[in-house]
C-alpha cells in the first residue's frame, strides 16, 4: 500500500460525508459533490476521520482514491483558485455574462464560455482569477485560458500562471 493511501483524512466540522455503496458524497459551505469509489478500495469512516483500505491484492488505486477524496473535502470546505496574468501591450480581460472576453493581440477578441460552477473574476484588466470546488475543473479551465496565448520565451508575452517562471532566451545576434 502506498504511503499516501496510509494517511488518514481529517474531515472539517463544516463538511458532511455520506458513503453509500460505491458512491461518496461531500457537502460543505461551498456546495455539494459526489464521486465513485473504485472497486479495489474500501472507505472506512470513524467520527471525523476517513481511512482508505485495499479490498484486493491490487493496490494501485488506493493512493489515487485517497488523493481524490482529500481534494473533494478541501473543495467543498475552502475551494480552489488559480491566478493568471496577462503580459503584453494591449492584453486585457473582462467578464460579461459568464463569458471571459480576452484581447490577446489577435485580430479578433477571444471569447471563452464557462459553466456556472466555476467563478472567474478580473480584479484588474491584466489579472484573471479562476475559483471553484473541483481542483480538476479549476486547473483544466486555467489551462484552456492559458492555451489561447502561452507565454513565449523571448519577450515573455502571453497568458501565464501567477507563480509560473518563464525561462527567457537570448535574442539572435548579428
Amino acid at each position: 500500500m502506498s504511503r499516501i493511501a496510509k494517511q488518514p483524512i481529517e474531515i472539517p466540522n463544516d463538511v458532511e460525508i455520506n458513503i453509500k455503496g460505491t458512491m461518496i458524497s461531500f457537502k460543505g459551505p461551498k456546495g455539494e459533490m459526489t464521486m465513485d469509489i473504485h472497486a479495489s478500495v474500501n472507505i472506512n469512516q470513524k467520527d471525523k476521520v476517513i481511512n482508505v483500505e485495499i479490498n484486493d491484492k491490487n493496490s494501485a488505486m488506493a493512493g489515487t482514491m485517497r488523493a481524490l477524496i482529500y481534494n473533494n473535502v478541501i473543495g467543498v470546505s475552502k475551494g480552489y483558485e488559480k491566478k493568471l496574468n496577462l503580459v503584453g501591450v494591449g492584453y486585457k480581460a473582462e467578464v460579461k455574462n459568464s463569458q471571459l472576453h480576452l484581447a490577446l493581440g489577435f485580430s479578433h477578441p477571444v471569447v471563452y464560455e464557462y459553466e456556472k460552477e466555476i467563478e472567474i473574476t478580473t480584479p484588474s484588466p491584466t489579472e484573471i482569477v479562476v475559483k471553484g470546488m473541483s481542483k480538476q475543473r479549476v486547473g483544466q479551465i486555467s489551462a484552456e485560458i492559458r492555451a489561447f496565448r502561452p507565454p513565449e520565451p523571448y519577450k515573455g508575452k502571453g497568458v501565464k500562471y501567477s507563480d509560473e517562471n518563464i525561462i527567457r532566451k537570448e535574442a539572435k545576434k548579428k
